[in-house]
């Protein structure tokens, strides 16, 4: 049974607003997510925490919407894609190479060892992009450079956005194969001309200074702990600051696939392509990479479609 304290993210605001933060942790999401697809540690482990990290993101959203995180490397594992809706659904997916992912931990001698995400992806691209269902479109777009997920997005915050950003990330790896995977984190932004109306900007620096003190003294025992809410961790950091708990949204599982929209998808080809991935059955498989639902069609099928 899923931890109800578990796939949630709190919003609070601390001194007088002067900073706007967000914590998360998930557990039943990210079961799901992976019993979906059996990756392989590493690439479950670099997709927990890119998971984890897309949630405090999207949960900054004052819209209907989708928040879109996309990691793209030229290492073993070439893309991690996370899809985060204001309505609280979610799905999440990775490609990678198992063969080049084995011969990096032979050339490294560290098989075995949980790997710092943007070592497994090399040299890419952090992408952020919002759609607010309207078809207006916002992305940034970052290189992927930094020794961890953290120092990565930090730096997307601080060139892209130049919003004084602290963040924590978490991962919980699994003691056994079908064990379960927990991550979590904590980000906190001081966002220019937003609250923080009733504090002195001389005491700015102290301020912020012990904000990211307190902010690192969570450990992984506390965030991960079943027996304490989200609002019981951030009290135990914040209650002296003036902490402000304003939302508290819950996260689960689901794929946006359909048949339908598969069936639109191949409206787009011409016949000549469409008869080219037929296979010995006459039939067009397609597989969902987020949630490996696999889809069937005939040419009939299609072709009544297009006709339509």
């Amino acid at each position: 049974m899923a931890n109800k304290n578990f796939d949630e993210c709190a919003s609070f605001l601390i001194d007088n607003g002067l900073f706007v933060g967000r914590i998360c942790r998930l557990e039943n999401v990210l079961k799901t997510i992976i019993a979906k697809h059996g990756y392989v540690k590493n690439v479950s482990a670099a997709l927990s925490e890119s998971t984890a990290l897309a949630v405090l993101l999207a949960n900054a959203l004052k819209f209907d919407g989708l928040f879109t995180l996309q990691l793209q490397g030229n290492g073993p594992v070439s893309t991690i894609v996370v899809d985060v809706t204001s309505g609280g659904t979610m799905r999440a997916c990775a490609n990678y190479d198992k063969d080049r992912l084995q011969k990096a931990f032979t050339l490294r001698k560290n098989e075995g060892e949980i790997e710092a995400t943007p070592h497994l992806l090399g040299q890419g691209t952090l992408a952020f992009t919002i759609d607010d269902g309207k078809g207006n479109y916002h992305q940034g777009v970052v290189e992927l450079q930094g020794k961890t997920m953290e120092e990565c997005a930090l730096r997307y915050f601080k060139q892209s956005e130049q919003i004084e950003t602290m963040l924590r990330l978490f991962v919980e790896v699994p003691e056994t194969e079908n064990g379960t995977w927990k991550a979590g984190g904590i980000l906190l932004q001081r966002i220019p001309d937003i609250g923080g109306k009733k504090v002195d900007m001389a005491d700015l620096p102290e301020l912020r200074n012990e904000a990211e003190i307190l902010l690192n003294t969570l450990t992984p025992e506390e965030l991960f702990s079943e027996n304490l809410t989200l609002g019981e961790i951030l009290h135990r950091l914040y209650h002296a600051n003036g902490l402000n708990i304003t939302k508290d949204n819950h996260y689960e599982f689901k794929c946006r696939c359909s048949r339908e929209k598969l069936l639109k998808t191949l409206r787009g080809f011409s016949e000549e392509d469409l008869m080219s991935m037929l296979d010995e059955n006459s039939k067009i498989t397609a597989k969902c990479g987020f949630c490996s639902e696999e889809y069937e069609f005939t040419m009939p099928e299609i072709m009544q479609q297009k006709l339509n």
